[in-house]
């Protein structure tokens, strides 16, 4: 027992000052310790959603869509820890709104807020790993209902498809059984 209090205190003894903050050693100011950034993520827009956003949809709320898209992956790889050092590289091919859009509204009139759609995404893509393999991703889902519509903001189905997509990837759902 003794032999084990004596090795306790042996490496309190050269592990203090290492273990030490810093600041407390009056080494300045502490350096804060951050978690390993998640990856890189990058969402861009297929060329036909492109076009459809022009003429239909307006581009801009399309693109904030992406932006949703990139963040809401984002969070959920670095909440999970994975796919540290890879990348995800996404391509936002279909989007459909679960209400009449601002755009869609303006060059419609009869149109009403209170208007339902079915609405969803198809997100495609390629994950590379921090050892450099690629593997290829593919995710549709679409509100087969008017019932299925869980949201009443007008990307609500698009947003849950996010959701669903990037809750799948983080857990390795989408590649695991490849």
């Amino acid at each position: 027992m003794r032999a084990v209090s004596r090795l306790i205190l042996a490496l309190g003894l050269v592990l203090g000052p290492a273990l030490a903050s810093p600041a407390a050693a009056g080494q300045g100011d502490p350096t804060p310790i951050r978690a390993a950034a998640g990856p890189e993520v990058s969402v861009r827009l297929g060329p036909a959603l492109i076009e459809s956003a022009e003429k239909s949809y307006g581009l801009a709320e399309v693109e904030h869509q992406a932006e949703r898209l990139k963040a809401t992956v984002t969070a959920d790889l670095e909440q999970m820890g994975v796919m540290v050092g890879g990348r995800v590289d996404l391509v936002l091919v279909d989007l459909k709104p679960s209400r009449p859009t601002r755009q869609e509204m303006i060059s419609r009139p009869g149109l009403s807020f209170r208007s339902a759609s079915l609405g969803g995404a198809r997100i495609e893509g390629e994950m590379t790993t921090f050892d450099g393999d690629v593997i290829p991703l593919s995710f549709t889902w679409y509100a087969s209902d008017l019932t299925d519509s869980r949201r009443q903001s007008v990307w609500g189905d698009a947003q849950w498809a996010f959701e669903r997509f990037s809750h799948r990837l983080s857990r390795g759902q989408l590649y695991a059984l490849r």
